[in-house]
């Protein structure tokens, strides 16, 4: 018999907390990157203009640690895959993080709003495009043939977010709201409860996080401990049992 029923969407957002655990430092850590170097002098477009060659190189340099690691998903990542691959709605991650974890466990519908590790734009025609190569200040844009204007596709401090319009569809359209590894103090990703409570007010918001975050109380459901050890069971819950 034919029935027009589609389950609502499921809307996961992932900060950095999530990729932790495979061996990625966050950033707002003690011991985190922006405790061991200026993020005013690698991580800004005023950075870049004034000094191309040591924001590049910095970034260079990071994707190849990252790379000789080893790094690789861990079982938070694949659950979330799973999800995706069982659940018969929609599962859309947005995710903080510029890393392609969430692609390597198996998911398909991921929105990076930070931009994403192995693509490049060019300042001068605005397209993004897929590489691996380090940049220099004398690299030539494949597409206009500018110098010295391709940088990494990663939003650096003070630019905007990107894909927010899709990302807010998504938060519209679901019926569970998941933040997992993510601090809550970083906007817009922190209001993004808040969107979810405001404009889809039957959603479920659930919150997996080492510890409690600001906004804590916007959360029907609080789950606290490594996401290695809350989100596979979480997932696992979900898909026999709902989440009502």
């Amino acid at each position: 018999m034919h029935q027009d029923f589609f389950p609502p969407g499921i809307a996961v957002l992932t900060g950095a907390g999530i990729s932790k655990e495979s061996g990625i430092d966050t950033f707002r850590d003690a011991d985190g990157l922006w405790n061991r170097v200026n993020l005013e002098e690698v991580a800004t477009l005023e950075a870049w203009h004034r000094d191309k060659k040591k924001v590049l190189d910095f970034y260079n340099e990071t994707r190849s640690m990252f790379r000789a690691a080893g790094i690789g998903p861990n079982e938070a990542h694949r659950a979330l895959a799973r999800l995706e691959r069982e659940y018969d709605g929609e599962v859309t991650i947005i995710t903080q993080n510029i890393d392609l974890l969430h692609e390597q466990a198996g998911s398909k519908r991921v929105i990076h709003m930070h931009g994403r590790d192995g693509e490049i734009r060019c300042m001068a025609c605005k397209t993004v495009f897929s590489s691996d190569y380090d940049l220099t200040p004398a690299s030539i844009c494949p597409h206009c043939n500018s110098v010295g204007e391709l940088r990494p596709n990663i939003v650096w401090f003070g630019e905007m977010p990107i894909h927010l319009e899709e990302i807010y569809e998504a938060l519209e359209r679901c019926g569970l709201f998941l933040a997992i590894g993510t601090s809550g103090e970083v906007y817009p990703a922190a209001g993004f409860v808040l969107h979810v409570r405001r404009h889809a007010p039957r959603a479920r918001t659930v919150e997996l996080n080492l510890e409690p975050t600001d906004n804590k109380s916007l959360f029907h459901e609080h789950i606290y401990g490594p996401a290695t050890e809350t989100v596979p069971p979480y997932v696992t819950r979900v898909l026999t049992q709902g989440w009502r």
